[in-house]
């Protein structure tokens, strides 16, 4: 996978002022491949919608992915014709690779993409982009299995549609709830820090693309459509899914292993307004705790498991310190990973090394427990063990996690923000984040 993006944490999300005419705030992509039955009907009828309902700036691009009938003559004479309709060609097929192509090089700064065929309904389009050009959100999909979508399809494609999320929400842990409908958008920033790390060019890609901006942490707004199927659709269902079984494994597999640098693309805090009024309290602390409990949790679950394993085999204090040192290598990996959101393989050793020193505080705890048990009940019944062992690992939690925020994992807390000269009784103030250099951005665009 390609990882070769900017470094540094994304700007704060700005809410976008109407532009003139020659820079639109919006750029709807339409990806084509031998479509010229529909495509003057479908930009006409786009062009025609946004010209009487959209209160900003806008643009249609009309992407041409190697069409071999009158496709790009029938886009030409668009671009010729309507002054706001851009013509671009591409000389290999690939969805993905017209949307990563145009998306690039597009100066403006909400970027979306519609199928060709239109099929939803396009009131939506406002409610789809609005979040991005307000500042509230990062990406925006349409979703035809919310509760209030209205769709209209086949049994075949609606159990592929529903088949395909479950197996993204069972094996890449996907939250979103439609992955393959053509009605999404994104803002330009985000596009291009996200874009050079999504390898696929065909169906994939607006899944990938998903995927990567939820583990990032990005914010992904879902609007419920109203949409009715093709049935001349050229899409090939078996192909198309073999390719995204493809696409799922080699993303989970990056994931797994932390190949992605997704740091990069989150957001500074103190983007809401509301994060203005905290001082004194440290970055993701709350995240962090409930991160930190529900890694507890399972992993408390794992050292009982282990612990009555053992114990069927060994003494009590073995038994403990077997499924303690498990339990523990366990519980480091996935704080780490989950709580702390450490990817990758630098300094994995020295981490787990700590943790294990943090786990012979442990094992000091619950082995004296057990120990102070024997010595006053002689022969306890083992559900008196489980107890004191709960309860001896319950009082040396608050420790834990104290020793891994500040100790294992201190890279991952941030200074709190301080309060300013100028700050009035009660607020803080922090310095407005520099304005993008629209120049430079599009000079940089123009060289890929």
């Amino acid at each position: 996978m390609r990882t070769d993006t900017h470094t540094g944490a994304l700007p704060a999300r700005e809410h976008l002022l109407a532009r003139p005419a020659p820079v639109p705030v919006l750029d709807v992509v339409v990806p084509v491949y031998n479509e010229a039955a529909d495509l003057e009907r479908s930009v006409l009828r786009l062009h025609a919608h946004l010209s009487g309902t959209f209160p900003y700036g806008f643009r249609i691009t009309v992407a041409d992915n190697a069409s071999t009938d009158r496709t790009p003559e029938i886009a030409a004479e668009l671009a010729a014709r309507l002054p706001r309709v851009r013509f671009r060609r591409l000389e290999a097929k690939g969805r993905g690779r017209a949307l990563h192509t145009v998306w690039s090089q597009s100066d403006a700064p909400v970027l979306a993409y519609m199928d060709v065929d239109l099929s939803t309904d396009l009131n939506a389009l406002l409610p789809l982009v609005a979040p991005l050009i307000s500042g509230h959100s990062d990406l925006a999909i349409g979703s035809r299995l919310s509760h209030s979508s209205r769709v209209v399809r086949g049994p075949k494609r609606e159990f592929v549609s529903r088949a395909y999320n479950l197996i993204l929400r069972s094996s890449l842990s996907a939250r979103f709830s439609d992955a393959q409908c053509g009605f999404k958008a994104i803002r330009s920033e985000v596009a291009e820090r996200l874009l050079p790390m999504v390898e696929d060019t065909g169906w994939f890609f607006d899944t990938e693309l998903l995927v990567l901006a939820e583990r990032a942490g990005l914010r992904i707004h879902e609007v419920p459509v109203d949409w009715v199927d093709d049935p001349d659709s050229t899409v090939h269902l078996v192909s198309t899914a073999a390719e995204d079984l493809r696409g799922v494994w080699r993303v989970g597999r990056a994931l797994a292993v932390g190949a992605l640098p997704l740091d990069r693309l989150a957001r500074p805090f103190g983007d809401d307004p509301r994060d203005r009024l905290l001082t004194g309290v440290p970055s993701g602390l709350a995240r962090q705790l409930v991160g930190f409990l529900a890694v507890g949790a399972a992993s408390t679950l794992l050292y009982l498991l282990l612990y009555t394993l053992f114990r069927s085999a060994a003494g009590p204090q073995a038994a403990n310190a077997a499924a303690l040192l498990l339990s523990a290598v366990a519980n480091t990996a996935a704080n780490r990973r989950l709580t702390f959101k450490v990817r990758g393989r630098e300094r994995m050793v020295r981490h787990q090394a700590q943790g294990l020193v943090v786990f012979a505080i442990g094992l000091a705890l619950t082995s004296g427990s057990l120990a102070a048990l024997d010595a006053a009940a002689g022969s306890p019944p083992h559900t008196t063990e489980l107890a004191v062992l709960v309860a001896a690992n319950l009082a040396a939690t608050v420790l834990r996690f104290l020793l891994l925020r500040t100790w294992v994992f201190p890279e991952t807390v941030r200074t709190p923000r301080t309060r300013t000269a100028d700050a009035g009784p009660g607020t803080s103030r922090r310095a407005p984040a520099p304005a993008p250099d629209r120049t430079a951005d599009e000079d940089t665009r123009s060289t890929r």
